[in-house]
């Protein structure tokens, strides 16, 4: 579908003013056109005798388009990495790779480029290593690029599989009190010019207050009078770990569904956005996605195709505990009912299953939160919880069934010492309370996934900390 610039064009057609496309839209045309301006940035010059060649790319598409033009149109600054406005008229090529060119009739170096110091080079294919250096100019690189196309589509095809389902879209606090995870890895905030306190130091909100870990408390508030409610947002953890697996910011998709008893239909919802939003961005960014496929990912194309046509494995945190001591894989975790599974397990768990998705339900009461609904079950007690499992990354999704019985959340809220902090939560099961349940996805672990990116800090648009230094 062509954009804004196309028919613009079409509205403008009698009119003698250049009118600026996009370089997709020039791409995607069939027939020449007449007096159009592209702008973008040069990312290859080739000049002959007789004629001068450009590429120049804005960013709209991997592919860039080609200009021709004549010699004398050439000066100094057009160089590879200037930024520039071309005039002309859109022909078809006569090039099998591309269905239209740009004859140039005039061409304006908007901004020069020293490509002596610029650090990504032309025609050069630079491992994802060398730019995660220049956070600040790794996005003129084409997997970047395509990286954050992708991350775009993406982001849109998920707030369509929510709204098309009938979610209501809630902008969820990044400035909180709560601690959802209960696993105290926040990140406080306080004033900048705080001057150095005494003991009684009064907190700038009266109490302390934290960079969210999870939008899922705030969700279940609205579940009480939407049924059906969604955010999509930061989030934060201050785990002191700069591994490959690790981020300190990151983005999580969390959804929360009222008047629900089943964990089947959390696990259906969970399936059914992986596998919408996985075809939506297959579809969309078809070149961008291959290239991670063909030169990141090689075997990464198949493996997708595969787990779009088949259903989930499910599995039971018992049965997955037995296969792991059955295996005859040493782990450096002994696998243990009780235990928390490593990301080891998960991986072989995956694998054992046939390299799909796989979800574990019914996790031991006591790892788990608060929050997540008792079976009741004896002697293993556990709650009707669910994590998903895919190839390669480990857990991608987390879940539950949440606690809507008022005397069995008191009770464990009490034995924790919580009930004062989380009064308003048990409120939320005294005026009107239903079965209800929930799950969150990590963003940039289902790009990991999507893509077969190794290092998580190549699938968000700045890295962290790059040179002990943020942007």
């Amino acid at each position: 579908m062509l954009g804004a610039g196309w028919r613009a064009l079409r509205r403008c057609s009698s009119l003698p003013r250049a009118v600026r496309l996009r370089v997709r839209e020039a791409l995607g045309l069939r027939d020449p056109v007449g007096e159009v301006k592209v702008q973008g940035w040069v990312r290859s010059v080739r000049s002959q005798k007789e004629v001068l060649f450009l590429h120049i790319n804005d960013g709209s598409s991997l592919e860039s388009l080609q200009v021709v033009a004549d010699p004398s149109l050439e000066n100094r600054d057009l160089t590879f990495g200037s930024a520039v406005e071309v005039q002309g008229k859109l022909v078809k090529s006569p090039h099998r790779k591309q269905n239209m060119e740009l004859k140039a009739e005039t061409i304006r170096v908007v901004g020069p480029c020293d490509t002596w110091s610029f650090p990504l080079k032309m025609k050069e294919r630079h491992p994802l290593e060398y730019v995660r250096q220049f956070p600040h100019l790794r996005c003129r690189n084409n997997t970047l690029g395509s990286l954050l196309r992708i991350r775009s589509e993406a982001t849109a095809a998920i707030h369509s599989f929510f709204q098309d389902n009938g979610y209501m879209h809630i902008h969820t606090p990044i400035i909180t009190s709560n601690d959802c995870e209960g696993a105290g890895e926040l990140f406080q905030i306080e004033k900048s010019n705080e001057v150095k306190e005494s003991a009684e130091k009064t907190h700038f909100f009266n109490v302390p207050a934290f960079l969210t870990v999870s939008g899922q408390l705030h969700l279940e508030v609205m579940a009480g009078a939407f049924t059906h409610v969604f955010t999509f947002g930061p989030t934060f953890r201050a785990e002191n770990s700069q591994s490959r697996r690790h981020l300190a910011e990151f983005y999580m998709v969390e959804a929360e569904l009222s008047f629900t008893e089943s964990l089947q239909d959390i696990m259906q919802v969970i399936e059914d956005l992986f596998k919408t939003t996985t075809s939506t961005v297959l579809s969309k960014c078809p070149r961008d996605v291959e290239l991670f496929h063909k030169y990141i990912a090689p075997a990464q194309k198949d493996r997708l195709e595969q787990v779009l046509k088949n259903k989930f494995v499910t599995i039971s945190y018992n049965e997955a505990v037995e296969i792991l001591k059955q295996a005859s894989q040493t782990f450096t975790f002994k696998p243990e009912w009780g235990c928390d599974l490593q990301k080891e397990h998960e991986k072989y768990l995956v694998q054992h299953c046939g390299e799909v998705p796989v979800f574990v339900v019914n996790y031991p009461y006591d790892l788990k939160p608060f929050y997540m609904r008792d079976n009741e079950d004896g002697p293993q007690h556990t709650v009707a919880a669910v994590d998903l499992l895919v190839p390669g990354i480990g857990e991608l999704c987390g879940g539950s069934l949440r606690e809507e019985r008022l005397p069995f959340l008191e009770s464990r809220l009490q034995r924790l010492g919580l009930t004062d902090a989380y009064q308003w939560y048990l409120d939320l099961r005294k005026f009107g309370s239903v079965p209800h349940g929930g799950f969150g996805m990590g963003f940039e672990r289902y790009l990991q996934y999507l893509l077969g990116v190794d290092n998580i800090k190549d699938v968000i648009p700045f890295p962290r900390f790059s040179h002990s230094c943020l942007l």
